[in-house]
């Protein structure tokens, strides 16, 4: 299989079991500047050609101050393909950085959020796509599993507080081997954030260990995913589903059993 087939089944396989779009979408894709979300971007545009439902795909950038280069080169680009973009550079965030050079990333993801809500109402899109892979779902699960006592990852489908917005996560199967090798295939200009390139972060060490553990294991974020998807709430420790030895599904909704509530798009 093509690497472009191997992507586009796997965002549609993603698409179809989480219903993320929907006929009449508009999705706004929240391009980063780096290889996911430029691939996450290419991958619903060929998409969009396909799919036997109705949807449009544009594209945004929130500037913050911590790009490591010029954005520019990745709006030429996109330009050059006859893809909409939106770039917006956020004043308060820039303030940020000059007020409270410290401020960690819960602060900076309130000021983004800020941005992406209010650039994205002005594109009249009602769906916002990011570019969270795979890698990021598993890393999500250890780090709540093993910092903050809780079993979570990203969701794939979610809403903004008003319910204005849709929040997908369509990469969610597609893993960052994948990503790399496809955004460099397109040629696109890759411009990444400063703060993934952070040394000393609970999130780097993760990589580390996940990159060591797959020389022996290659397969061990297919197995996180497969387990993030078959969840058995009666072996675990919370008494909201056991009640008295037995097994209670009250507020629970068994996931193994969902039908896709779209075609799976490939």
């Amino acid at each position: 299989m093509s690497l472009e087939k191997t992507l586009l089944h796997k965002v549609g396989e993603a698409i179809g079991r989480f219903n993320m779009i929907r006929a009449g979408d508009r999705v706004a894709v929240g391009l980063s500047g780096g290889k996911d979300s430029v691939t996450l971007l290419e991958a619903l545009l060929l998409l969009e050609k396909r799919s036997p439902i109705a949807f449009s795909v544009c594209a945004f950038t929130i500037e913050q101050g911590k790009f490591l280069g010029p954005i520019q080169p990745l709006g030429e680009w996109l330009r050059s393909r006859g893809i909409a973009w939106t770039y917006h550079h956020d004043a308060p965030s820039h303030r940020l950085i000059d007020e409270d050079p410290g401020h960690g990333c819960d602060k900076c993801s309130r000021f983004r959020r800020r941005a992406v809500y209010e650039v994205v109402q002005g594109l009249g899109a009602n769906v916002i796509a990011f570019g969270h892979t795979a890698d990021d779902f598993c890393e999500a699960f250890l780090r709540n599993a093993m910092f903050n006592g809780k079993l979570s990852a990203l969701p794939p489908v979610t809403y903004s507080r008003d319910r204005q917005f849709r929040l997908i996560r369509p990469l969610c199967f597609t893993t960052e081997d994948i990503t790399r090798e496809f955004a460099a295939s397109l040629g696109a200009p890759v411009i990444p954030c400063g703060c993934s390139q952070k040394t000393g972060t609970v999130r780097r060490s993760l990589r580390d260990v996940f990159a060591e553990f797959e020389q022996d294991y290659p397969n061990l974020k297919q197995t996180m995913l497969s387990a993030l998807g078959n969840l058995q709430p009666e072996r675990l420790l919370d008494p909201r589903f056991v009640q008295d030895g037995q097994l209670t599904l009250d507020g629970f909704e068994d996931a193994r059993e969902a039908e896709p509530l779209l075609p799976i798009l490939q």
